[in-house]
């Protein structure tokens, strides 16, 4: 068995360690795969954060695992808004809207950013299944490749994800 002085995460001097072990590597990776020195810092900070919040429910032996795969989750979340942004931007830049009324477009603007701000609200698993699938059009199978997750999980996440979408859309029926 262990010693739990070992292995407790909680224990700050623990931690710390951990963490001086491990942040520049974690950090090094994200610029290496992502390439936003900026992004990786931040990004690196959250995964350890999330570590720290979650400390007892997190065995010593897998923690190293767990901020990687929270850092890189996180990633892949801001990078999946990132080509909402831009798709957007890209679709309606050439629009014509000399014909469109000032309240119309107003009204366009502030379903946008509601519709933006209740993806965002989404739980992270929701997010990325969602995004992968209606943004960069992969299908269920490659959806749960990627993440190593069963297609039946990808379904659960995407359907929960509209439930929850339409439930902030209610009244635009």
């Amino acid at each position: 068995m262990e010693n739990p002085e070992i292995t407790d995460l909680c224990k700050e001097i623990i931690f710390s360690n951990f963490f001086n072990i491990h942040v520049k590597s974690l950090r090094n990776y994200l610029i290496y795969k992502f390439g936003n020195q900026e992004q990786a810092e931040d990004l690196t900070q959250e995964a350890f954060i999330k570590l720290w919040q979650n400390c007892s429910d997190v065995p010593i032996a897998k923690a190293k695992s767990y901020i990687y795969t929270i850092a890189t989750n996180s990633s892949l979340n801001v990078i999946a808004h990132e080509k909402v942004k831009l798709n957007y931007k890209n679709n309606n830049a050439h629009s014509d809207r000399s014909y469109e009324s000032p309240e119309f477009i107003l009204e366009e603007k502030q379903f946008k950013d509601k519709l933006l701000t209740a993806i965002d609200n989404l739980n992270e698993t929701q997010r990325v299944a969602f995004l992968m699938h209606r943004i960069d059009g992969k299908k269920y199978a490659e959806i749960a490749g990627e993440l190593n997750i069963s297609v039946k999980a990808v379904e659960k996440r995407i359907h929960l994800a509209l439930v929850e979408l339409r439930k902030e859309f209610e009244h635009f029926k």
